[in-house]
């Protein structure tokens, strides 16, 4: 007689990961209610994005890109770019803009199914990426809002000058405050946004700990598959929040006490065993595989030590924490140094210090087929940051939430065959 079929046990979730999830499920209920309660929205970007600045007006972020993603892990992304290309939108088009027309075009249901506000905002802060500037006019076509555009000049030169800070800031003066203010019927309080970016450089100091926690060996986290739960809340909606300081403290505690028991990072299938590789990545994850590309690295005890995606939404570890004192200059100084606005010798210089600090054997990059943000110079990025670390490089493609460009049998021959030239060269520096 065959036992009786038992019920999967439950992934077990830490304390941080329980409260992480209620805050977005509080978060998305309160944009559903929006169009009872009369609540405000602003669609805006993750790079340069102005949260705290839209908090201290109770106006209630909405980020596209995150939206795009999640809809990717729900399998939903497939869909929804069809829709889109059935529109007219090309191939080769960023796909996170076609997951989300096509999610706005099948009823702007969220990625929590519930239905998202239309925006009485459009926030484009321009950060190194051209594409969202031609995102925010076709959503300015459908939603018939305002649009406060916040130019921000490229780190050209790789460092910020006085000029640029100060462009910026006119711009959230005069532009970005005004609309604000009219969609609100409400005036800019200063004191209030400094009380918000206040709470913001606490939560940054407890992320950039968790993040250089990987400098242990083992390493107590994955600071790229990981990394996308840690950085979740900072990079979008809770900035500034109570809520955003509690968790980063609750995780922070969580990887210290993973670091005293010498524990090694979380996988797919549970705690690794044993960590076999250190590896910086470079580029954005694929979403709509995300668990099984993950778990490619897992099962050939591959951890990432350090991402450049992780820094999409600000290069703390740089030393860079929102000032409450200087409230308008620290958001200018936070949109111009985000990681998209950084130009290639900076990348490369930022990469090559990873790998060296994270005690890493080597780097990979994920080149993303439609996010030329990241992928243009990638080639040059390889090429250079093997010249100047002597640590070998490793180059897979793949997309962001397009599922026909993720190709699992090539992209883990190509894991495989890396991680087997690390261990080769491993064991003849040893001879």
């Amino acid at each position: 007689m065959s036992p009786a079929p038992t019920t999967p046990t439950p992934a077990q979730k830490d304390s941080s990961q329980v409260r992480q999830k209620e805050m977005i499920a509080r978060h998305f209920d309160r944009l559903a209610d929006a169009p009872g309660t009369g609540a405000r929205s602003a669609y805006t970007f993750v790079p340069g994005n102005l949260t705290e600045l839209l908090l201290s007006f109770d106006v209630l972020p909405v980020l596209p890109e995150i939206n795009a993603l999640q809809s990717a892990m729900r399998g939903k992304t497939a869909e929804y770019i069809a829709m889109a290309e059935k529109l007219g939108h090309s191939e080769d088009v960023c796909t996170y803009v076609k997951s989300d027309v096509g999610m706005m075009k099948s009823g702007n249901v969220g990625p929590t199914g519930q239905r998202l506000p239309s925006p009485d905002l459009l926030l484009l802060s321009y950060t190194g990426c051209f594409t969202f500037m031609k995102w925010f006019e076709l959503l300015r076509e459908e939603y018939h809002c305002p649009v406060a555009m916040l130019h921000v000049p490229y780190q050209a030169d790789g460092r910020i000058t006085d000029a640029m800070r100060a462009y910026v800031v006119e711009q959230l003066r005069t532009e970005v405050i005004p609309k604000l203010e009219a969609i609100t019927g409400r005036a800019y309080d200063e004191d209030r946004l400094k009380a918000l970016l206040a709470q913001s450089a606490r939560a940054e100091d407890d992320l950039v700990w968790v993040l250089q926690s990987a400098r242990h060996v083992p390493s107590p986290i994955d600071a790229y598959f990981g990394a996308v739960y840690y950085v979740g809340p900072i990079f979008s909606a809770f900035r500034g929040t109570e809520d955003a300081v509690h968790y980063y403290r609750e995780l922070r505690e969580e990887i210290e006490e993973r670091i005293r028991l010498g524990k090694g990072p979380v996988t797919p299938d549970g705690e690794m065993d044993r960590e076999r590789f250190r590896v910086v990545v470079e580029g954005p994850p694929n979403w709509t595989s995300f668990r099984q590309f993950w778990k490619m690295f897992a099962d050939e005890g591959a951890v990432a030590v350090a991402s450049t995606y992780s820094k999409v939404g600000g290069v703390y570890d740089l030393g860079f924490r929102h000032d409450p004192d200087h409230p308008l200059e620290t958001l200018a100084e936070y949109c111009l140094g985000c990681y998209t606005n950084l130009n290639l010798p900076t990348r490369i210089d930022l990469l090559t210090r990873y790998l060296s600090e994270y005690l890493a054997d080597g780097f990979l990059i994920n080149s993303v087929k439609s996010c030329n943000s990241f992928s243009a110079g990638q080639l040059h990025i390889l090429r250079e940051v093997e010249a100047r670390s002597g640590r070998p490089g490793g180059f897979i493609e793949s997309d962001l939430v397009d599922p026909r460009y993720f190709s699992a049998a090539n992209i883990k021959n190509r894991l495989e065959s890396y991680f087997q030239m690390l261990d080769q060269k491993r064991l003849g520096a040893a001879s």
